[in-house]
């Protein structure tokens, strides 16, 4: 026989359970805080603790706002969980560098749970023997300076498809926003799936909705002690379900490659060389390695790829297209430098974009005003101290990338797009200068720098070297929409719309 408890009986029943969390967290707290010494903190509220101060604005400037009223390191109650928030170069360099170790880790969620298999991924996996094995497999036999080079053919051949593609709107508006994902995603899935790519729009629908809610934190995850969450979070099931059809997709890729390569013995890569499926699939079978990798491991690694190859280039592209068109001047100045110096060449390579100065530095500027991370993730393996203040065991510790990148104390106008300020000094994005870390730094410093930079570069040069840009029914530029978006990498949130004229390379010569 089925018992049936009265609705106001289950509602009675969550409220005690609240109630107890409440006195819990109390408990906890005022334990805490007699042997340590916090961060200032903002005021707070019963249960929910500090995350009203989070609604409204996005987090990254949310944060930046507290930031200016309590100073650069920041203590937050999210739930019941304890976050760190630092927003200075001095102080990322403390956490990223001094303190490596001990904050070497990366918050565990719901969604890197259940996304990134257990987060087994590079990005969000746990700072131990299995991540170092990863990081060692991803640096020398995925994304090494030698394997980003063999992928050139495949950039070109997307570059053309590109530029015919844009050709092919004869002076109406394009949605370039979609054209430059279109470009990135194929790049990254032709390098990592060679000749099999099987059901690819469905598997980029996917990957696109499931990359943006890696950068955030459900219910479950402020809340980790209320188990009942766990059993009623909607968010979990959608998850699942999503989870389910990428399991469909990519098993059947790596099937597919297993298949070809026991009947051929040769790569799935485009040219006959190994893919980066192929890659991990040595790997595996090899048995070399200390700890054993699964397919469920490589379908983490696939996942990162994606987000990091696909996800934070295009929105580079995009984000710098977008400051172009704002900044008449600089596009002007980035298009007759790239004009000059390829003198009517109907392509460009590798060697033509090395020799481009003033766009790296375009590059640069964008990455500053728009990292693709704003806010890196870490967490406290080991407590430890930063600024004579105490950072607890498991807390969240988040470097405010986009805060520091916009710091009047190290940018001088700090909100207005100047490539130029790099003329003007060494500052490098390869972790060593605090204040220009959008790539982050230390331990988990990105191992795609090279891989994405390569995307980058020749697409922006090639849509400045091709076309003309107008923004359509006259806007003013000063009018564009720079609205972001939420998610792990913060994207515009309107698509950028553009009018392009084809140019005529042979008038260059």
């Amino acid at each position: 026989m089925k018992i049936q408890l009265p609705f106001n009986v289950i509602a009675f029943m969550i409220f005690l359970y609240f109630i107890f969390l409440l006195f819990k967290g109390w408990k906890i707290s005022t334990a805490l805080k007699k042997h340590q010494r916090l961060p200032p903190t903002p005021w707070k509220l019963p249960l929910i603790g500090n995350l009203h101060h989070l609604v409204g604005a996005l987090p990254h400037r949310s944060l930046e706002k507290l930031a200016e009223k309590y100073g650069p390191i920041v203590h937050l109650k999210l739930g019941e969980v304890s976050a760190i928030v630092v927003s200075s170069a001095e102080l990322a360099k403390e956490v990223l560098k001094v303190q490596d170790p001990a904050c070497a880790d990366r918050p565990q969620t719901i969604v890197s749970k259940i996304m990134l298999y257990d987060s087994t991924d590079m990005g969000f996996s746990p700072y131990n023997e299995y991540w170092r094995q990863m990081r060692k497999i991803c640096v020398l036999e995925l994304l090494s300076a030698k394997n980003v080079r063999s992928f050139n053919s495949i950039r070109q051949d997307e570059a053309s498809r590109l530029i015919k593609s844009i050709q092919s709107s004869r002076g109406e508006p394009i949605n370039l926003t979609e054209k430059i994902f279109s470009f990135t995603s194929s790049i990254t899935c032709r390098a990592a799936f060679g000749k099999v790519i099987r059901d690819r729009d469905i598997l980029l629908s996917l990957l696109k909705k499931a990359v943006p809610l890696t950068g955030g934190f459900g219910l479950v995850d402020l809340f980790p002690s209320f188990k009942l969450l766990h059993v009623i979070s909607w968010n979990k099931h959608k998850l699942l379900a999503m989870r389910r059809k990428l399991d469909v997709i990519l098993d059947a890729i790596v099937d597919e490659h297993r298949a070809n390569l026991a009947k051929t013995h040769n790569g799935n890569g485009e040219f006959g060389g190994e893919d980066i499926v192929d890659v991990l699939l040595r790997i595996k079978e090899s048995g070399d390695q200390d700890i054993a990798i699964t397919i469920d491991n490589i379908k983490a690694i696939i996942f990162d790829m994606f987000s990091a190859g696909t996800e934070t280039s295009s929105t580079t592209i995009d984000w710098a297209m977008a400051e172009l068109m704002r900044n008449p001047c600089v596009m002007a100045k980035a298009q007759t430098e790239i004009r000059e110096v390829l003198k009517g060449k109907k392509t460009l390579d590798d060697n033509d974009i090395q020799t481009l100065k003033y766009l790296k530095f375009v590059i640069k500027e964008t990455l500053r005003l728009h990292a693709p991370i704003p806010l890196l993730p870490r967490a406290c393996r080991k407590e430890c101290e930063v600024a004579g203040y105490t950072i607890p065991l498991k807390a969240k510790v988040s470097v405010n990338v986009w805060a520091i990148g916009r710091d009047p104390e190290y940018w001088h106008e700090p909100e207005s797009f100047i490539p130029e300020r790099f003329e003007r000094n060494s500052i490098e994005f390869t972790g060593n200068d605090f204040e220009f870390i959008p790539f982050g730094a230390g331990r988990r410093i990105c191992p795609g720098i090279n891989y994405g930079l390569a995307n980058v570069e020749l697409c922006l040069a090639q849509l400045l070297y091709h076309f003309d840009w107008k923004l359509p029914n006259g806007m003013n530029p000063n009018d564009m929409d720079m609205a972001e978006t939420k998610g792990l990498a913060v994207s515009r949130k309107n698509s950028l719309l553009l009018i392009p004229t084809s140019h005529n390379p042979s008038i260059d010569s």
